[in-house]
């Protein structure tokens, strides 16, 4: 059986190369530098002839979403016989639908765009990972095919690690509860989370905790982190109800805004894991916080689901 060929955009080499490590497939080499007036420039160097190409990238960035767009365009003219997207983290998924009117529904374009591509023989097949809004794969149209793969593995994985057998699993609020508690059942350990009541636009306030957490190891799970202020706010209210310890489990580490460093210098928390869908959660500027932060990579569940394709 011929080894699939494995791509990525610049951003997501880091993912490539481990996922050439966990499983058995061939290295598709692209030829990527930039025009004098800065377009890009894009060369396959490998025969995709006949082959079937997987294609890592995010959409963390237009340009990102781009470099992604044309690359993944291009290898089907080549001839390749089937492509499959891995889509670590799928930008603008907090925008998955309009509040205010004329607001841009930027995660359905962005699917739209995606379910332009032209069809090899075989299909195309788009994998997601730990959406923040389960309605974003029926944005994609046409014949392409999205696949919503759940980091549940790796999350019970640091869960145990954190806290063994005995923790309480919390959210940072209502809107995760149901899979914060759906989790916590399988892992056989109380859920908790917090209600809150929205003073403005930008402000909240902890009305209650459903939980009783005093004297407890609390482990927060967001699915995403971006600058850590609303687990701050969260680790803070279950240290006030009496929680001893407090870690934190995200899937997406954004850590945008000095993240890490607002976490670790919060004096709250104990520690944290994300996985490495976004290119942030292993940068170098983290290096100084690996005693704190800990990456678990996506890269063995990404073999697993391509090799089922």
């Amino acid at each position: 059986m011929t080894r699939k060929l494995i791509f990525s955009t610049r951003s997501y080499s880091y993912l490539k190369e481990r996922l050439l490590l966990a499983g058995s497939y061939d290295s598709g080499v692209v030829e990527v530098k930039y025009f004098p007036d800065g377009e890009l420039y894009q060369q396959i160097q490998s025969d995709v002839n006949g082959r079937d190409a997987v294609v890592i990238g995010g959409t963390i960035s237009d340009t990102d979403t781009l470099e992604l767009y044309d690359l993944a365009y291009s290898i089907p003219h080549y001839g390749v016989s089937s492509l499959v997207l891995v889509i670590p983290y799928f930008g603008y998924s907090t925008m998955e639908r309009a509040v205010k009117p004329g607001e841009v529904v930027t995660a359905k374009t962005r699917a739209h765009l995606l379910s332009s591509l032209p069809r090899p023989p075989r299909g195309i097949r788009v994998v997601l990972m730990d959406l923040h809004s389960e309605g974003i794969p029926y944005y994609f149209e046409s014949t392409i095919r999205p696949i919503h793969l759940y980091c549940k593995p790796l999350i019970v994985e640091a869960a145990r690690e954190l806290g063994g057998d005995d923790f309480i699993l919390a959210s940072t609020d209502a809107g995760r509860a149901k899979w914060v508690e759906s989790l916590a059942n399988d892992m056989g350990v109380n859920a908790a989370f917090l209600l809150k009541r929205r003073l403005s636009g930008s402000a909240t306030t902890v009305t209650s905790i459903n939980a009783d957490v005093d004297g407890k190891h609390v482990i927060i799970y967001d699915d995403m982190v971006r600058s850590g202020s609303s687990l701050v706010n969260a680790a803070q209210a279950y240290k006030h109800a009496g929680a001893e310890r407090i870690s934190v489990i995200t899937t997406h580490g954004l850590f945008t805004d000095g993240g890490v460093e607002k976490l670790a210098e919060s004096g709250l928390i104990e520690r944290i894991v994300c996985t490495d869908t976004h290119p942030h959660s292993v940068s170098e500027q983290f290096c100084a916080y690996r005693d704190f932060l800990t990456v678990k990579s996506v890269a063995g569940l990404v073999a697993q689901t391509i090799d089922s394709l």
